[in-house]
Parts: structure tokens; C-alpha cells; sequence
């Protein structure tokens, strides 16, 4: 969907409400970084640096917020009668939609997803925020409009860097359940398992949440189209309002893209309990996005998604 498409009284909302954000953020960060006396006293932005590469798309869509994602995005195979159990009853699954793209997949079972990432170098209207991180278990293939077609992603809960009012506060005015959480690591999407340099491993934890990941490289189990089409979908909280990230895997910041394998255990809702996945299997890759903001759903009618 082109960014023409975005009315002006979305534009302004995103803008007052990152500017507002912004203010607080950084007067914030002016008084915890300014030096002390002794020069002891510095704050994290100083010493915490990424690897993540560099955000291609501020010049090119000004009046859209862009960045860069980087980490692992990996199906969690649930039960079909589970995934209906914990996903709000007035949205059916579209399981032609996913065994169209997945037609191996394990009959009566359904593709939840992990997202464990780093967003970078976010941006718009000429205004960067600072980095954060974010995790949590999403839920795609959903029929919001009620059209048989157009496949949505409901996204009920979110971990999220602790103290950064701009993405908590973007995240809630979805109407997501968010949990303010600590990363490890703090700037990365990911980092090199102490005990074995194939492997990599992210945590995100807070009081009442929490999604711990450990993935090596693997064969391709699942299609690329896969994720490129999951990561993509409208994703709503409450239904009130769509996001619509525009995921780019093929600009210069996807250098390349790993397949994995590993395990993940969350704490976190819809699930009542704390799950686990010995074999989860996904893609691990850096890549560019463009998003629009609070959208009104009905605009993704028979939206193609990848």
C-alpha cells in the first residue's frame, strides 16, 4: 500500500505523539548522560552499540516511519483446537491460506509465530527515536473482515525495551497487552552463545513475561514466501486499528538470510502457562520496512500481503 493512501490526520497523530514522546525521552536522556564531576556517570546509549546495518528508506519515504529489523522469525506449531481456544472466537483461521503456502504442514495443527527482533534507526517526518527491542508470539491467517480472503495477524501481547515511552506507548494504542523488559542483549538482535559460537541466543524478560530463544544454523525446512507473507500481514490487537509494516527482503540491508533451528520458551498471553519448542524452525535475517500507522482495517480488504 502506498504511503498516498495515509490521510493527513494520521500523519498528524503519528507526528504529535512521536514528538510529545521524543521531548520527554530525551530530556530524560540529556540529565542521565551528562557527565558527573568524577566523569563516572554514563549512560547506556553511550557504551551500547549494534550491528544492525543502517536505514535505506528515511530519504526515500520522508512521511512514512521506516527502519531496520534484524533477528529471528520462526513458526511455533500449535494445535489447531488450541490455536481456536486462545484466539478470539470472532476471528476464524484461514487454514487454506497457510497450507496454500505450507502444504506439508502437520494436518490439525497451525503456524503461530515468534518475532525476536531489534528495531533500528526508526524514523519519521525527519525525527529518529532511539533503538529498541521487542519480542512476542503472534497469531496469522485470521479472517477479520469476515471475506474468506484477507488474511490478518493478531498481535495480543508484546515484550518491549523497558523505558522507551515512544514504542510502549505505540504499542498500547493498538490495544496490546505490553510488558516493559529487559534484553539480552540490550542492542542486538541476537548474540553468540558463550558456549558454542554456531548458536545464538536473545532473551527478553520482565516481571510477568517473558520469550527466551536459542537457534543454529539448519536446512530450510519452510518456504521463504512463507515468511515473507506472515511478516507482512495487517496486524491489529483489538481491532480498532491495522499496522501495516511493509517488510523489504530484497534491499541492501538482507545481506543474508539464515535459516535456523532451535528452541523457544515463552511466558507470555494469550497462553495460560509457560510453553516450549524444542524444534522451531524460522529464518534469521537484517531487513528494511516501511509502516503505516493506525490504519482503519477495512482499508486492507483483499490486500496481498507478500
Amino acid at each position: 500500500m502506498s504511503s498516498s493512501k495515509i490521510t493527513e490526520s494520521r500523519l498528524q497523530y503519528f507526528l504529535v505523539t512521536l514528538l510529545s514522546l521524543v521531548a520527554i525521552r530525551y530530556v530524560g536522556v540529556s540529565y542521565l548522560s551528562a557527565p558527573a564531576a568524577t566523569g563516572e556517570v554514563v549512560h547506556e546509549a553511550e557504551t551500547c552499540h549494534t550491528h544492525d546495518l543502517p536505514n535505506p528508506l528515511a530519504s526515500l519515504y520522508p512521511n512514512n516511519a521506516t527502519g531496520t529489523l534484524n533477528g529471528t522469525v520462526a513458526i511455533l506449531p500449535i494445535s489447531l483446537d488450541l490455536a481456536r481456544r486462545i484466539i478470539p472466537s470472532q476471528y476464524r483461521i484461514l487454514e487454506h491460506a497457510y497450507r496454500a503456502i505450507l502444504p506439508t504442514f502437520p494436518k490439525d495443527m497451525y503456524p503461530a509465530i515468534l518475532q525476536a527482533v531489534h528495531d533500528h534507526e526508526v524514523q519519521a517526518f525527519g525525527y529518529k527515536i532511539p533503538d529498541f527491542s521487542r519480542a512476542g508470539i503472534e497469531f496469522p491467517f485470521l479472517d477479520l473482515l469476515f471475506d474468506n480472503t484477507t488474511s490478518f495477524k493478531w498481535a495480543p501481547s508484546l515484550l518491549l525495551s523497558a523505558g522507551h515511552d515512544i514504542a510502549l506507548k505505540g504499542a498500547m494504542d493498538y490495544g496490546t497487552t505490553v510488558f516493559p523488559s529487559i534484553f539480552d542483549p540490550p542492542c542486538d538482535a541476537y548474540r553468540i552463545d558463550s558456549n558454542d559460537d554456531r548458536t545464538t541466543v536473545f532473551s527478553a524478560k520482565s516481571s510477568d513475561a517473558s520469550v527466551i530463544t536459542q537457534f543454529s544454523l539448519a536446512d530450510q525446512v519452510y518456504p521463504l514466501q512463507f515468511f515473507k507473507n506472515v511478516t507482512n500481514q495487517p496486524t491489529f490487537a483489538d481491532g480498532r486499528s491495522c499496522d501495516n509494516m511493509i517488510r523489504l527482503f530484497d534491499t541492501g540491508v538482507t545481506v543474508a538470510i539464515d535459516s535456523v533451528k532451535g528452541s523457544v520458551q515463552a511466558r507470555i498471553p494469550p497462553f495460560e502457562k509457560q510453553v516450549q519448542w524444542d524444534e522451531a524452525y524460522g529464518v534469521r535475517l537484517d531487513s528494511a520496512f516501511i509502516e503505516n500507522n493506525y490504519m482503519p482495517c477495512e482499508a486492507f480488504r483483499r490486500y496481498a500481503s507478500s
